[in-house]
């Protein structure tokens, strides 16, 4: 017995502050960047206090979720996805609106997003689904079903409507039908119709253009010609659906897509944030204007800085060393969870820590987007800093699973 404890002991490594203090000086910064945004507001003047007591609840969740049996998110993989969905059918029917979009349930005085939850089962069912032996990702019927567990809440969720969670789940579910060994051809039918839907959304000659380099690609990979057939009309259709899909989105919505496409368009309606961030950015230089000196940020103008627009107060009051030090931090985050992958053999392990990497990524990749103007304006948090109690607690959890599967590798066989 006493043999055994020191085996069980042995096999676990130590906790890995490599990962862990980049996202502890990440909320920290994140605080400070909320205290500067809402301090001189009249209604967002508790949302410091509001995220500082988040920050403690989500230490507490993660330290929680670090130190339970890893075997605990397999079992919990499909209950908690059904429980997931159920979550965001009550958003259809009880939700309350925020910014547009009905995507938030109340709990008491407390109100949550459920989306940001989901986040964390699609995965965790994903890669159980996935990582199973019978499976043939090669296979139409098991792609087709990957692509439905992956679907069923992007449905959900572009039903509320939040576009910009709804790309996070599309990529999730591609990235990881792609890290499950799909084949290039196999890769190439569950990727073209996104790029063919994007380039819709810069006119006919951008769409015709791509359907040509969709089928020079089909002459290329030599399949037969029903198989071909097939994927071009699956192609044709996701370009008219998206088409359709956009006229059902919020005005709002509709406009920050346009805004993408031509900023400078309405500079003083749907591209006002993103210009003015980029005006606050550029305006911090080298050193930057220095904490609670940030006119961009003082005097208000662009609206509900402290939430998507985050970024923007740390290249203006920190400058270019303060937004590279921040982008550095996730770089680490990134490369240690991309390290984990390498050393974590189990195959359902190994798909957690890539949807965990995907979903910070994507947060980081459109988020700093939005905020330089690269990106369309589709309300996606940065990780860790935004304010929000949902978002900063489900990043928490990710990183909780992601660690806890690092610290128990040596004991999948």
């Amino acid at each position: 017995m006493k043999s055994q404890s020191k085996i069980d002991y042995n096999i676990q490594d130590k906790f890995d502050f490599g990962i862990f203090l980049p996202a502890l000086m990440l909320m920290g910064i994140g605080l400070v960047a909320i205290f500067s945004s809402t301090l001189n507001h009249p209604t967002a003047g508790g949302n410091f206090q509001k995220q500082l007591f988040w920050v403690f609840v989500s230490l507490g969740t993660f330290f929680l979720v670090y130190f339970l049996p890893n075997k605990t998110f397999r079992i919990a993989a499909l209950p908690s996805y059904v429980v997931g969905l159920l979550l965001l059918v009550a958003v259809e029917f009880s939700g309350k609106t925020v910014y547009g979009a009905k995507s938030w349930l109340s709990l008491g005085p407390i109100g949550f997003q459920p989306s940001e939850f989901v986040k964390i089962s699609t995965v965790l069912f994903l890669a159980y689904w996935l990582s199973d032996t019978n499976r043939n990702i090669n296979s139409i019927k098991d792609v087709a079903l990957a692509l439905l567990i992956g679907f069923v809440p992007i449905v959900l969720i572009l039903m509320e409507p939040d576009l910009g969670t709804a790309i996070v789940f599309i990529m999730i579910t591609i990235i990881l039908i792609y890290w499950s060994g799909i084949s290039l051809f196999g890769l190439f039918v569950v990727l073209s119709p996104g790029l063919i839907a994007f380039a819709s959304l810069f006119g006919t000659v951008f769409f015709i253009t791509a359907l040509i380099f969709v089928i020079v690609l089909l002459f290329f990979f030599k399949q037969n010609l029903f198989t071909s057939a097939a994927v071009f009309v699956m192609n044709l259709a996701a370009g008219f659906l998206f088409d359709y899909a956009v006229t059902i989105l919020k005005p709002h919505q509709q406009k920050r897509i346009e805004s993408f496409i031509n900023p400078a368009a309405d500079p003083l309606g749907s591209g006002y944030n993103a210009m003015q961030a980029k005006v606050a950015i550029g305006s911090g230089g080298f050193w930057g204007k220095g904490l609670l000196e940030g006119n961009q940020t003082q005097l208000r103008f662009i609206p509900e800085q402290w939430t998507d627009f985050i970024y923007c107060v740390i290249g203006e009051e920190f400058g270019f060393i303060g937004s590279m030090f921040v982008i550095i931090l996730f770089l680490i985050i990134f490369m240690r969870l991309l390290k984990f992958t390498s050393l974590i053999k189990d195959g359902f392990a190994n798909l957690v820590i890539v949807g965990i990497l995907t979903i910070f990524f994507v947060h980081f990749g459109i988020n700093i987007g939005m905020n330089v103007g690269i990106t369309p304006v589709v309300g996606l948090p940065l990780p860790f800093l935004s304010y929000g109690g949902s978002s900063l607690l489900a990043n928490m959890i990710l990183l909780g699973i992601a660690m806890n599967f690092y610290r128990n590798r040596k004991r999948f066989t």
